[in-house]
């Protein structure tokens, strides 16, 4: 029996017609011997009534249990007074005529109704019965859709699709690599690709002028909610452009996604603002805009009081900073408590506060910062009812990283966030390198083929620490809701002024012809202008489909610790293999338990 038509397919419009239809037994019911069946397939649900007149097919329902597969035909009949409007085929039924089983299904750990009810490790260890739930099926078809929009985008625009080596050469720069150990060179490793920013580059040396692909990469570090190790992005490159045409050309596959998948219309253009912007009033170079709650720089205002935990870091060279909290007062002691070790976790020492009542300071720092509380009151604009939140510290930095995060957790704990609604941003204007105190060296804000900004250029041969960190870089992140969907910039295009970054980085000429000698080569051959982005397409699906967990659409996703729990991967491997590969296991040895 030949299926006719899926199980979200049958209207009135059907009515007497023979169908024929196969699916999984979603759920079954027995009404004094007539008995009922919701089918399910990927689209949807039909009913099927089996009556007993049809024996053969009535003894068979019987038996059928949820999750079995069959296939059934009959007659698209009229539901009557019956109809059920919660369901698109809910107006007929399929009367059954024949049917039969295809696969009897075991128990199952749950049914995809009642997944939600389940733990996500159960889910993924089975998540073949997870993907049949409409839900999960719904965002890997958004998936598969959101490729091929972004496909077809770039071909309408000049760009060829072409795929770059999985297996590369080890460049280490950032997060660790993956490592695969060559059977053939013994000894030596290939790694899996972080990105392919070298190759892209190369293809527009070649004359390409015009490339994207949609890849699969890999990075060897934690998995979180909207990380994984193992990710797909949209990777781009065009030549003899500027940084407004990347910008331009992005923006119209951004806006083509939201408007034919969630029917929005986004800002044209997309507004920017420059990454010390970003810093100053929201702590974070991805900044959520959705709400205000702006950082405030209080510094000289505080710089009159005595209150030494403000004084020292000032002195020290470091900066004071406040988030007004709006009805933040009626906040316990408790929570006031909660947040300062919530603000520890990012690097602060303690989280002072004080709350506004009656036009005066009151709690928490009041009594240190009376001399100034009309001054402070004004600054902040801060009303009665309100909450004073201070960061504190003689790293400008570490103010902002935690003012940044602790402005975030409030604005989602107190419900600021408005439902479905959209901020973007382009961040731009970074600094080129930032100077990394455990290793007394420059390191690339984004990567070391980011191209400064034409007058900086002269500053990269500069000893000077303030010289150095205004470098500014031509790179630039797309923001929505404080996630960074993608960011890129335009590359260095010129073999001496990528030498020049190499060495200000601290790779010297012969580690930079180790690890990248074949892109200096090219450079060296004529390469064009050239710049581009690469977008998290899993971050992407994630904001199209309302889910804050990457894992949710992703197919086969990896756990917290990397685990794939449906095939046990990763695994051990036999001797015979390792001695192959030229291999040998070294396991880090137990501590011994203290008696």
């Amino acid at each position: 029996m030949k299926r006719t038509h899926h199980c979200n397919e049958l209207r009135k419009d059907h009515l007497g017609q023979t169908v024929t239809l196969a699916g999984w037994v979603n759920n079954y019911r027995d009404l004094g011997g007539v008995r009922f069946i919701d089918l399910r397939d990927r689209e949807g649900i039909t009913q099927i009534v089996f009556h007993p007149e049809s024996e053969d097919a009535h003894a068979m329902a019987q038996r059928l249990r949820r999750e079995d597969v069959i296939t059934v035909t009959g007659k698209c009949i009229d539901r009557e007074g019956g109809a059920n409007p919660k369901l698109a085929t809910g107006e007929i039924e399929v009367d059954a005529a024949s049917a039969e089983v295809l696969a009897d299904s075991a128990n199952p750990p749950f049914i995809p109704d009642e997944a939600e009810k389940v733990g996500e490790e159960t889910r993924l260890r089975y998540r073949y019965i997870d993907m049949r739930r409409p839900r999960m099926l719904n965002i890997l078809k958004t998936r598969h859709r959101v490729a091929k929009l972004m496909r077809d985008y770039y071909d309408e625009h000049g760009f060829y699709e072409i795929e770059t080596p999985f297996l590369c050469r080890s460049t280490p720069e950032g997060a660790r690599d993956f490592l695969v150990p060559s059977r053939l060179q013994a000894g030596e490793f290939y790694a899996l690709p972080q990105s392919p920013q070298i190759f892209k580059q190369i293809c527009m040396v070649g004359g390409v002028e015009k490339y994207f692909q949609i890849v699969r990469c890999f990075r060897d570090e934690d998995p979180r909610a909207d990380r994984q190790a193992e990710f797909t992005q949209l990777d781009m490159e065009m030549s003899f452009v500027d940084q407004n045409d990347v910008i331009t050309t992005n923006e119209g596959m951004i806006r083509k996604l939201w408007k034919e998948v969630k029917g929005i219309d986004i800002p044209n253009p997309i507004p920017h603002m420059t990454y010390a912007e970003a810093m100053d009033k929201y702590g974070s170079d991805r900044p959520d805009l959705r709400f205000d709650m702006q950082l405030i720089d209080v510094t000289e205002v505080v710089a009159k009081t005595d209150f030494k935990v403000f004084s020292g870091a000032i002195t020290a060279g470091g900066i004071v900073k406040a988030i007004r909290v709006p009805g933040g007062a009626s906040m316990s002691r408790k929570e006031t408590d909660a947040l300062a070790e919530f603000a520890k976790e990012f690097g602060a020492g303690g989280l002072p506060t004080t709350k506004i009542e009656v036009g005066k300071l009151a709690t928490g720092v009041a009594k240190f910062l009376e001399p100034i509380t009309d001054e402070l009151i004004a600054a902040t604009g801060a009303q009665d009812g309100d909450l004073l939140c201070f960061g504190v510290d003689s790293k400008p930095d570490t103010v902002h990283r935690v003012l940044g995060e602790l402005r975030v957790k409030l604005g989602h704990d107190l419900g600021l966030i408005k439902e479905g609604d959209w901020q973007w941003v382009w961040i731009v204007d970074f600094p080129m390198v930032e100077y990394d105190d455990k290793t007394k060296r420059w390191k690339s804000l984004h990567h070391p083929f980011t191209a400064p900004k034409p007058e900086d250029v002269d500053k990269l041969g500069s000893t000077d620490h303030d010289t150095i960190a205004s470098i500014k870089s031509n790179a630039y992140d797309l923001v929505l809701n404080g996630s960074e969907l993608g960011g890129g910039s335009i590359r260095i295009h010129r073999s001496d002024v990528q030498g020049k970054v190499f060495n200000l980085l601290g790779i010297d000429d012969e580690e930079a012809k180790a690890k990248f000698g074949f892109l200096l080569d090219a450079l060296s051959y004529g390469a064009p202008p050239h710049g581009g982005v690469a977008f998290g397409l899993d971050r992407i699906v994630m904001h199209l489909c309302d889910t804050t967990n990457i894992r949710d659409v992703i197919a086969f996703p990896k756990t917290q610790n990397g685990a794939d729990l449906m095939t046990e991967a990763p695994s051990p491997v036999d001797e015979a293999q390792k001695k192959e590969l030229h291999l040998r296991t070294v396991l880090p040895q137990k501590t011994p338990a203290v008696s």
